[in-house]
């Protein structure tokens, strides 16, 4: 199956933008070796621009860094501050595109540039395509699952401290996920 066929079926061509009602910006990190600490971005905005063919589409949106949420306030506060994402400096993430390929009918590997804590990475994420359908207002809708995973220190994000078990307090790999509902624009 060609890339073009792929983004006619499985999405069709025009500007989708993100319904942050119906999306979450989420990530995974290990904690003290053991447990897993979720957390989310609770302010954020997205478009998808699909066209005739992959080459012609791109992906770009901002996250509030200060939006950080995992339930628990006072890591939340530590989480804003320079130890991490360093929101009174560094206000938003942001991500852009620079290529997306087919993996298959229905996954798409999407590459670009993330910008976290002013420094920018290539970051690579997987996106499967959940459909499209028509909305309560007969608006037409597309759903993504999207994943990926970076480094911290890449990024600047050095605290830490090791455990005597030689596991550290927060691991260096986030995994990340979005779960997109997106509405079409035109």
């Amino acid at each position: 199956m060609t890339t073009a066929t792929l983004t006619r079926t499985a999405i069709p061509t025009g500007t989708w933008t993100i319904d942050p009602v119906h999306s979450k910006v989420g990530f995974a990190v290990k904690h003290m070796g053991v447990a897993t600490v979720r957390g989310e971005f609770r302010e954020f905005e997205g478009t998808v621009e699909f066209g005739e063919d992959l080459d012609s589409s791109r992906v770009y949106g901002t996250v509030k860094s200060a939006s950080v949420y995992t339930g628990q306030e006072q890591r939340d506060e530590h989480l804003r501050s320079a130890d991490f994402f360093d929101a009174g400096t560094h206000p938003e993430l942001r991500f852009e595109s620079t290529r997306i390929e087919a993996i298959d009918e229905e996954t798409l590997r999407i590459v670009g540039e993330l910008t976290l804590n002013g420094v920018t990475h290539e970051l690579e994420l997987e996106a499967e395509v959940l459909g499209t359908g028509l909305g309560a207002r007969d608006e037409e809708r597309l759903g993504l699952e999207v994943s990926g995973q970076l480094s911290r220190r890449e990024y600047g994000m050095r605290f830490n401290a090791a455990l005597g078990s030689g596991d550290a307090v927060v691991a260096d790999k986030v995994k990340l996920a979005l779960d997109l509902a997106a509405v079409k624009e035109d």
